[in-house]
């Protein structure tokens, strides 16, 4: 087993691509799963336990958002175990990719604590609503839902305009070239990453700011959905044959 050092040049060169990804993922989540893959590396962790310990540090704090009254130190200790989760979710695959350990199951695995986690993070808003927030409106309980529809619809289309490509890239003739990586389109897509989410945890000490800021959150995920939606059908027809 080498240093640690030495694991993280190895998790360099095993990075996915960075096309498609946020300024986000790309310069802090991945950075720090790197680190995390490297513990676990040596501490004799496989990929798919890496992403239980993802799991649990994302459900432990959903589960505070749900049962603890919103304040400052609930929004720090919140904020920091979904960013560490998210952290941990990264590192997962690094480590896969290092190890040679990966496989269809521990891809069906982080997958599963994904697609339980954008369930579960607006229902966990939703129930914090209806338990401590004085809403203005009966009708601001319908907004987790409709954001936790954008969100899931979003998840469940990307997995499948991936999958759907590569099996139609299967039988495509080769020589097919990939677009270069745009920094425009890295912080476009900043809006739409979870890692930046998250960050609105850190109002849940001021619960108006805090609706304030999950509602104009709502609104750019619902407009990235449309547009995500519109993309990926255009991309997926165009691999029709014939």
């Amino acid at each position: 087993m080498g240093s640690t050092g030495t694991v993280l040049r190895e998790l360099r060169g095993a990075q996915k691509s960075a096309k498609g990804v946020s300024l986000y993922s790309r310069y802090v989540n991945r950075p720090a799963g790197r680190v995390l893959a490297a513990g676990a590396y040596r501490a004799g962790l496989t990929p798919n336990q890496v992403t239980l310990v993802s799991a649990l540090f994302t459900y432990a704090a959903l589960a505070a958002v749900v049962l603890v009254e919103p304040s400052w130190t609930l929004a720090l200790l919140v904020y920091a175990a979904l960013a560490i989760g998210f952290a941990f979710d990264s590192a997962d695959g690094q480590l896969a990719r290092l190890t040679g350990r990966g496989g269809p199951d521990g891809e069906w695995l982080d997958h599963v604590v994904d697609c339980g986690k954008l369930v579960l993070v607006h229902t966990a808003v939703l129930i914090s609503f209806y338990r401590f927030g004085e809403l203005p409106s009966d009708a601001w309980l319908l907004l987790p839902l409709g954001f936790q529809l954008a969100a899931v619809v979003t998840f469940c289309a990307g997995l499948l305009r991936e999958h759907l490509g590569k099996a139609a890239a299967a039988g495509a003739p080769a020589g097919s070239t990939t677009a270069p990586v745009s920094r425009v389109r890295a912080v476009g897509l900043l809006p739409a990453d979870y890692g930046v989410f998250c960050l609105v945890f850190l109002l849940l000490g001021a619960p108006g700011a805090f609706r304030a800021g999950y509602a104009v959150l709502a609104v750019v995920h619902t407009l990235f959905l449309a547009a995500f939606l519109t993309k990926w059908f255009r991309e997926l027809r165009a691999l029709r044959p014939g």
